[in-house]
């Protein structure tokens, strides 16, 4: 969430960043504002009324003193009155609180100076692209006849128990996903971060607190009984762990990961670029969480993505990373990449991750903050990537690595896997 005292100061600076999300936000923005200036006028009259009250409670009780009881009953009375309208103000506070808070949930975080213009993911900058493109033999298969082919993913078989996008893993195919869960994990632990198991499903303020609530309520699915929403991404329970703490500056950075299933909706979507693993409603994902100090975060980031390239260097996947341009970014990031892996038999990219900075967009709604060497509050700049989703880095896998005898495993998954081809 922007801080509106920064709205109020830089209006038109404000604009002009979420006219690059090709966003007009000059109404919500002067509601904000006005909702603040009466805000902050209610608050200011109420504070001059406590003042007043405070000192009004000092006379009564030296006129009770002197026996002057008479003028102490009506300076009472006086402040009976003022505590009255001090409750009238502060019912009206916080409806004013309130509403400039809903307001505020409505801007999205403001993309830094990196980011290119663009309303459209044709318009992302792609800033890296490696790895060789395989020449696969004919006959070569996309990954969804292959998993039929070779009897490792079953999708009528989840579609039986569940629906649509909820896919069984079988023999080979659950030890593969398996390997590559503990391959991503050990790779993250190996880098300092801090391994967590963390709950599949958050509170309403937990999804405020990131910034999925009330962005894309539409596509997570929420249990109306409990209150209670299953995860899209473990960036949402594992940064929560850190909502309402106040850090030591020494304790910068924080470094944690978590392995979850992750839950999405991803209604109305057809066609074969959703087939298969390309698009589901479950689907396991590592994720790497940083908390930052802000003038570090930067810094931070391509660490990141560094991290993640290293990931897909092992693997032997080709990929690009792209930075994406204000009208494909996320509700609440100032600058993400995004990595995608060449699907050849598809022939096309496939996106596996994303490595975002939230600057202080996160952290304001979690009221993460960290005190300094001086004892003055900050709030923090937190961070987030997959390091990986798994269906399509396994797409990626099983339809770069396919031979005319069966599918190879890449090398550095055969200790996690005990065998080196599914035949």
């Amino acid at each position: 969430m922007l801080q509106i005292a920064f709205i109020r100061e830089n209006q038109e600076k404000v604009l002009k960043a979420l006219a690059k999300r090709n966003m007009d936000a000059k109404t919500i923005v002067e509601q904000a504002v006005s909702l603040d200036e009466k805000r902050r006028a209610t608050q200011a009259e109420m504070d001059g009324i406590l003042s007043e009250s405070n000192k009004l409670s000092k006379d009564i009780g030296e006129l009770m003193k002197s026996g002057e009881k008479s003028k102490a009953e009506i300076l009472k009375q006086k402040n009976v009155l003022l505590k009255e309208k001090s409750k009238d103000l502060s019912e009206k506070l916080d409806v004013y609180t309130n509403e400039l808070t809903e307001q505020l949930y409505l801007l999205p975080n403001l993309p830094a100076d990196l980011v290119p213009e663009g309303k459209t993911p044709e318009d992302n900058l792609t800033t890296l692209q490696e790895g060789e493109i395989p020449v696969l033999h004919e006959g070569a298969l996309p990954h969804w006849e292959l998993v039929k082919k070779y009897d490792i993913i079953d999708f009528e078989l989840g579609n039986k128990i569940t629906g649509a996008g909820f896919p069984v893993y079988k023999g080979k195919g659950a030890k593969l996903q398996r390997a590559l869960i503990t391959y991503f994990l050990d790779k993250n632990t190996d880098a300092g971060y801090q391994e967590y198991q963390v709950p599949h499903l958050v509170n309403e303020a937990s999804a405020y607190g990131t910034g999925q609530l009330p962005d894309k309520e539409g596509q997570m699915y929420h249990d109306k009984t409990d209150d209670l929403y299953l995860i899209p991404t473990a960036e949402v329970p594992v940064t929560n762990l850190f909502r309402d703490v106040l850090l030591q500056e020494n304790e910068l950075p924080v470094l944690a990961t978590a392995y979850t299933p992750c839950f999405r909706r991803e209604a109305g979507s057809y066609g074969a670029h959703v087939r298969g693993l390309n698009r589901l409603h479950q689907f396991d994902k590592v994720e790497i969480v940083r908390v930052e100090h802000p003038d570090k975060s930067y810094e931070a980031l391509e660490g990141m993505v560094e991290h993640v390239r290293e990931i897909l260097n092992e693997l032997k996947l080709p990929y690009r990373i792209l930075r994406l341009c204000g009208g494909d970014m996320g509700f609440a990031s100032a600058m993400t990449y995004d990595f995608e892996v060449f699907s050849t038999a598809q022939d096309r990219w496939l996106e596996i991750s994303s490595v975002s900075n939230f600057e202080t967009f996160q952290a304001n709604r979690l009221k993460l903050r960290f005190k300094d060497k001086d004892g003055k509050n900050h709030l923090a700049h937190t961070l987030n990537g997959s390091s990986l989703a798994l269906p399509r880095v396994l797409a990626g896998i099983l339809e770069n690595y396919q031979t005319p005898e069966g599918i190879v495993i890449p090398e550095v998954l055969r200790k996690y896997t005990g065998f080196d081809i599914i035949n």
